[in-house]
């Protein structure tokens, strides 16, 4: 009776202390969010050293980053960037996603279990490389290359920075994210429902694909909602590939662009003003597109489960 007690006594405890990091945590990222908000609402609710208030309108709809002179004008425009965003992280999903899952598959249900542990370890390695080292493997490697087939389309490139580069800086930098997430939930499919599927006839390849993919997805958004989160918030790989071109957007492969956070980034240091606190507008623009990306691939989540059911 005594040891209940006393075990009753320590889950309250263990509670109490769970709820208490769970409030920290809640609330760094409530402070951040205020800090955020407070400082890139000003170039929008006061006069900006006489300047005169940004057109939140224009902010959120122009083609250029700056209409005049820097610390002179306040015609700054956001538009672009948005767009160029989702462009370039669409597009490194459509090349990591299937490189992916496929990866995850023949790792998790095709490769001897040996082989399948020595690919597990590179990719998890690959997961913990800093995000700069990718930027200087594009930078180093990609642009030359990227140059060089510019030119022989007969397209003129800018050293090779642009939006080509930056879509695979942002795909090699997804690829391991995706493939250890979907991996660990490819191992998790119950083993009876293949022996099922079998058991009906069905062929290895036809079980891997309509059986164990389709009873994996949960775990396969998960990890997609999680690359592309990175992959959004990404500002230092992507600035040394992207070109931080001034307007937009950027569609051809070939051409410099920029991004929202390769934009916060630039000069960041060297400015001051408005200037500066523009950066903190981009920074409440960038959660407002990274919360509305997340809700959108939940619902399709949620609408994928429930087809699937």
């Amino acid at each position: 009776m005594k040891n209940n007690v006393i075990m009753s006594n320590l889950d309250k405890h263990t509670q109490r202390l769970l709820l208490l990091f769970s409030l920290f945590a809640s609330s760094v990222i409530i402070l951040i969010v205020f800090f955020i908000v407070t400082r890139g609402m000003l170039p929008f609710i006061t006069d900006n050293d006489g300047l005169g208030r940004v057109s939140l309108f224009r902010f959120l709809t122009g083609t250029v980053w700056l209409r005049g002179a820097t610390f002179v004008s306040t015609a700054y425009g956001a538009g672009f960037l948005v767009i160029n965003t989702l462009y370039v992280v669409f597009l490194s999903l459509l090349i990591s996603f299937p490189i992916s899952i496929l990866s995850a598959l023949f790792i998790a249900k095709i490769c001897p279990p040996r082989i399948a542990q020595m690919f597990r370890m590179v990719v998890e390695i690959l997961t913990a490389i800093p995000s700069i080292i990718f930027g200087l493997v594009g930078a180093g490697f990609l642009l030359p290359i990227i140059y060089t087939l510019a030119t022989t389309l007969g397209y003129r490139s800018n050293a090779g920075l642009g939006v080509l580069g930056v879509v695979i800086v942002l795909a090699l930098m997804s690829i391991p994210t995706l493939t250890t997430i979907s991996e660990t939930a490819i191992r998790s499919v119950d083993r009876s429902l293949e022996e099922a599927s079998y058991a009906l006839g069905a062929t290895r390849a036809q079980t891997n694909a309509k059986v164990v993919l389709i009873s994996a997805k949960g775990g396969i958004f998960a990890a997609t909602i999680l690359a592309v989160g990175r992959a959004l918030g990404e500002a230092t790989a992507v600035s040394l590939v992207a070109g931080n071109a001034m307007s937009g957007p950027s569609f051809i492969p070939f051409d410099i662009t920029a991004t929202l956070t390769s934009m916060m980034l630039m000069g960041l240091h060297e400015t001051s003003g408005i200037d500066y606190d523009i950066r903190f507008s981009l920074g409440i623009v960038l959660l407002a597109v990274i919360f509305i990306v997340n809700v959108t691939l939940n619902f399709i989540k949620k609408r994928v489960g429930d087809f699937g059911e």
